[in-house]
């Protein structure tokens, strides 16, 4: 049976970039000529052309030129760009090749991904490919930076990714929800470490997402345009009742989600700064 490429025809210029990430150009992935003939082999391809001696950026793009026509083909070598197996002795490299191919590949309409370490190229909106007129506010941290307890962290971190998907495949409302819980998670714990006094009557169970923002706020631990917008934010997560969003009358849209990643954004980069501060 024939495979089915999730791929259409890709630009000259896109297999531009995906021969200099190949390559690992720019501080990427660094592979020597010879090196590169191997990849393209373990990608799947057949009847690789030997390697010549010649310039590597040139070498690579011929190859993928000659095979422009066959997405499958295509398909196989950002799959295997990807993949953890290519980086066993440099694994943080992994994410920071992944996140170079979606930087040019989105504007193709596509994205890759890597969830659970199973390489898959998704499609995803072009529009996408614009952070700084959807999330001019960047994360600068990561959730361990944050939150201390490593098993909380994780989990916060895999609510964090999901909605990166989400926000990626156009799921607007799932990337909100998503956020909004990420956003509760992060809010509550942070209370419970620096001041759990501040709780009062609340518990981890009863504790809204009203209340966390008004005391983080009130604590001084987030910003007073964090805390406008996160509100924003909370009554945007009750979408997840459905009733809820019917009384709105209002589905949220790209730019409903791009608030929302700001607010979170925002809000982790408070927490970080916090954390910091108190290390030092």
């Amino acid at each position: 049976m024939t495979h089915q490429s999730a791929l259409g025809h890709l630009d000259t210029n896109t297999l531009r970039e995906i021969a200099r990430v190949i390559c690992g150009d720019d501080h990427l992935y660094y592979r020597k000529g010879y090196e590169i003939e191997h990849f393209l082999k373990r990608a799947g391809w057949k009847h690789v052309t030997e390697y010549d001696n010649e310039y590597r950026r040139d070498w690579t793009l011929t190859q993928l030129t000659e095979r422009q026509d066959d997405p499958a083909e295509l398909e196989k070598i950002l799959l295997r760009l990807a993949d953890p197996l290519e980086y066993l002795d440099e694994p943080e490299q992994l994410p920071t090749v992944i996140a170079a191919v979606n930087t040019f590949l989105i504007h193709e309409g596509y994205r890759l991904e890597n969830p659970g370490g199973r390489p898959r190229i998704v499609s995803c909106d072009p529009a996408l490919a614009y952070p700084g007129q959807h999330a001019p506010t960047e994360l600068k941290a990561v959730m361990s930076d944050i939150i201390d307890d490593p098993d909380m962290a994780r989990l916060l971190q895999r609510r964090l990714d999901e909605a990166r998907t989400c926000y990626a495949n156009g799921a607007h409302v799932a990337a909100i929800i998503m956020l909004g819980s990420l956003l509760e998670g992060v809010l509550l714990t942070t209370v419970l470490k620096r001041n759990p006094s501040l709780m009062g009557s609340k518990t981890a169970a009863n504790a809204s997402l009203q209340f966390l923002i008004d005391t983080c706020r009130d604590a001084g631990w987030i910003d007073a345009d964090v805390d406008r917008y996160a509100h924003v934010l909370r009554d945007y997560r009750n979408f997840v009742h459905p009733h809820k969003e019917i009384r709105e009358a209002h589905t949220p849209d790209s730019d409903t989600l791009n608030v929302a990643w700001q607010v979170v954004n925002a809000a982790l980069n408070d927490l970080a700064a916090l954390q910091q501060r108190r290390e030092t």
